[in-house]
């Protein structure tokens, strides 16, 4: 017999960013996927959580992923706890010890470590939730009239 194939990088960082998102969910933090950060890079996950907090959680789909990818300290300055998401089959070794880790195992993740907190300044924490706010309630008036937005997509484009 032969061995089972890997899923290809793109099923897997979906399967990890939905088991991520998930386990935000669980514990009451509102995720926000694909959301983009003041600084042009965007965020995997950024998760709005209880108290008021900012998590990002950044997907890694396998080793080459994360040792091609020097820009995830980036994310610290937008959030007060960061979070590396992988799957089982990721070597955890190359993680740094100074970010939390969760591990997907099928639709959902456990926490291996929690992330030291790094708290926002108060304005840039402000600007962020204006940011995040904007962009999801953007999302779910996406969802609500897919037309209405086709219709202002195309009415911008003729601009």
């Amino acid at each position: 017999m032969s061995a089972p194939l890997s899923p290809p990088p793109a099923a897997r960082t979906l399967a990890v960013c939905r088991a991520a998102a998930r386990f935000c969910a669980l514990r009451g933090w509102a995720p926000v996927m694909e959301m983009p950060l003041p600084n042009g890079r965007r965020a995997d996950i950024l998760a709005l959580m209880p108290e008021g907090a900012f998590a990002v959680v950044e997907v890694k789909s396998c080793a080459r992923d994360f040792l091609s990818d020097g820009k995830w300290p980036e994310y610290r300055d937008y959030c007060d706890r960061l979070y590396f998401a992988v799957d089982l089959d990721f070597p955890q070794d190359l993680l740094p010890e100074e970010v939390g880790l969760l591990v997907a195992d099928g639709p959902d993740a456990v926490l291996l470590r929690e992330a030291p907190a790094h708290a926002l300044a108060p304005a840039r924490r402000r600007a962020l939730l204006q940011r995040y706010a904007f962009n999801a309630a953007g999302r779910l008036a996406a969802l609500q009239d897919p037309a209405g937005l086709a219709e202002l997509r195309a009415a911008l484009r003729v601009e």
